[in-house]
């Protein structure tokens, strides 16, 4: 019942994460998924979370929470229907083949009403929907629907790297050869591997420089040991990492995710030495790779402006949000109108400092 292109909402990727501890008693996210069946058959499913705070979301709600204090309401606990630790548009409404429309549609709204009132939930929030979802549900009595934004790569049909590039202005094309240079400049041999082709050395890299990134940048290291662990084990088949060495010696990876005809960055880290190395591992390469696999898309993660000028275009991602409190709920839509109409300017114009000869979205 999951998407062919959406490796995130798998039984086994949101297993993996709640049996490795990633989530669940003490992490602030408690699974309290939601199943729909007939009879003994499940026919649709949304998961969700049970939240005591907003971190690893990626869609900020971080204001509401403090203007609630301050007027003296409890904003947690909430709901929150997304992937933990993961910023990437699916869908959050499962109902494989069946349409999302009608009974089922209704059916799967209540449930979210009711599981909030059972659980004492201030608020629910579904994030990163996909467009189909996000236009049925934002026009639904109670539910405020959010636009924001990320940089993602689409497939022009595009026939090689070089014909990619073509497509550049002159000198943000010979900056993007510079970029690419750098792993020779270095002496590093880059890779492409598959899950089934990393071995322990290189699944030592990956968690060693996931957690060098998170503590560079002071944040909190979401993801388990075991995590890392299940992947190998269990979820090799999604995994794709862009891989750099020196001698043997690993020196910067990329752990990305691959279904279908999408590819999803998501983990990048390197010794200090081989920075220089970002550009190529986490986005020149994916992008290489997507051509000669003829996939649709890239995504390269939240925020990063940056990306713009290597041709990830501003790209909106959805969110929908029922809260409980009337007068809350009245300020939260207030300023999501107008937070939409701003975010919608802003792609606008960001789009238009692409490095394409032409602007393009």
């Amino acid at each position: 019942m999951v998407p062919a292109s959406d490796p995130f909402t798998r039984h086994e990727f949101l297993l993996a994460l709640e049996t490795s501890g990633s989530v669940g008693p003490g992490t602030g996210w408690q699974p309290c998924h939601v199943l729909a069946h007939e009879g003994s058959r499940l026919v649709a499913a949304v998961p969700l979370y049970f939240k005591s705070h907003s971190y690893g979301e990626y869609i900020f709600d971080w204001a509401w929470a403090s203007a609630a204090e301050r007027a003296g309401l409890s904003y947690y606990p909430k709901l929150v229907s997304a992937v933990p630790f993961t910023p990437v548009t699916g869908r959050r409404l499962l109902t494989g083949t069946q349409p999302l429309e009608g009974a089922l549609l209704d059916t799967l709204c209540a449930a979210l009403e009711q599981t909030a009132s059972e659980l004492g939930a201030s608020s629910y929030h579904l994030l990163f929907l996909t467009p189909e979802e996000h236009a049925l549900l934002e026009d639904r009595s109670r539910l405020i629907g959010r636009i924001t934004h990320q940089y993602h790569w689409k497939n022009n049909g595009y026939q090689s790297f070089e014909d990619w590039l073509g497509h550049f202005r002159s000198r943000r094309r010979k900056e993007v050869l510079r970029e690419r240079a750098r792993a020779a400049e270095l002496g590093t041999t880059v890779s492409v591997l598959r899950g089934e082709e990393l071995t322990p050395r290189h699944w030592e890299a990956i968690e060693r420089y996931y957690l060098s990134t998170v503590a560079k940048k002071h944040a909190y290291a979401y993801l388990e040991r075991s995590f890392f662990e299940r992947l190998q084990q269990e979820l090799k088949h999604l995994v794709m990492a862009f891989v750099a060495e020196n001698e043997h010696e690993v020196v910067a990876t990329s752990l990305c995710f691959q279904q279908g005809q999408s590819l999803f960055g998501r983990y990048w880290g390197c010794q200090p030495k081989y920075r220089g190395l970002h550009f190529e591992l986490c986005y020149h390469l994916p992008i290489q790779t997507c051509i000669e696999n003829s996939w649709h898309q890239f995504e390269a993660g939240a925020q990063g402006r940056h990306k713009i000028q290597r041709g990830l275009m501003p790209s909106p991602t959805y969110s929908v949000h029922r809260i409980g409190h009337t007068g809350l709920a009245h300020a939260v839509e207030q300023a999501i109108e107008q937070e939409n109409i701003m975010e919608t300017l802003d792609m606008k114009t960001l789009s238009q400092r692409g490095p394409f000869r032409r602007c393009q979205t």
